[in-house]
């Protein structure tokens, strides 16, 4: 049996490995926790962050014991390998939201082959839903989603996602206006992998951001966007990948008009 021929396999472990991750994190919510930064005053880490991918990794060793694996946090890869099968973990997404105690966040795991996803999960715990990509489908909570069905920028939520640092702020406002100005309405969650499955359900039409993106950010909920009947490109509509600069998701049918928000930002 091949990898590809595997993805079935892939699909239900990172499913369990997310699970694992999204437990070990829940158990810390709102405790008293101890907040580094990383590098930007906005970039927190915290000791929950680190046992959560202690868990994901766990998990995935007892199934795929040489598959290599990158992750945020120390212990991990920070690269994709570009042939052959990996994993993708990011134990907490959105610790900015979990450490002031906001329940949009959770554990994204994503299984590659030659650097192309085949299967993705994302477990927001604090919000009880569980988001799942493979060959059998795309899900939440065990039920089948799919992307919205609208197709007027004016009836569109979309939203800038990741983050522009401080030096980039004109970036960041420019994202917004473009964004205000196109669209019927604009959201921020503070949680990519959310953001990111939140399109894939319907409940976003899109998100945007120009800036190149870590692949533990974005990968899971990319394959569920398309799993779902998305579209994903970079900022030259050219299709997405794990080392694209910009990320552009979309429903499929606003998808040009928010290629073309996101090509304005740097203007």
């Amino acid at each position: 049996m091949d990898e590809l021929e595997r993805a079935d396999e892939r699909a239900a472990c990172a499913l369990r490995a997310a699970r694992a991750g999204a437990s070990v994190a829940e158990e810390s919510f709102r405790t008293t926790l101890d907040v580094e930064t990383k590098g930007e005053k906005t970039d927190v880490v915290t000791q929950a962050d680190r046992d959560a991918q202690d868990a994901v990794i766990e998990a995935i060793r007892g199934e795929f014991p040489d598959d290599p694996i990158v992750g945020e946090e120390e212990g991990a890869l920070k690269e994709v390998p570009e042939s052959g099968p990996a994993w993708i973990v990011d134990p907490i997404d959105g610790t900015s939201n979990y450490v002031r105690g906001l329940r949009i966040f959770g554990t994204a795991v994503a299984a590659v082959i030659d650097g192309e996803p085949v299967a993705g999960a994302i477990d927001l715990p604090a919000l009880g839903d569980t988001y799942r990509a493979g060959p059998s489908g795309v899900y939440r909570n065990d039920r089948g989603i799919s992307v919205s069905e609208t197709a007027d920028p004016e009836a569109a939520t979309v939203s800038p996602t990741f983050w522009w640092g401080f030096d980039q702020r004109d970036q960041y406002a420019a994202a917004t206006r473009e964004v205000v100005e196109r669209f019927g309405d604009m959201r921020r969650f503070g949680s990519a992998q959310a953001t990111l499955a939140t399109v894939a359900c319907g409940g976003l039409d899109g998100t945007v951001t120009n800036l190149p993106t870590n692949s533990w950010d974005t990968v899971a909920g990319v394959a569920m966007i398309r799993e779902a009947g998305g579209t994903v490109t970079d900022l030259d509509g050219e299709r997405w990948r794990h080392d694209s600069v910009g990320l552009v998701a979309s429903n499929g049918a606003i998808h040009e008009e928010l290629l073309e928000a996101a090509q304005a930002i740097d203007d």
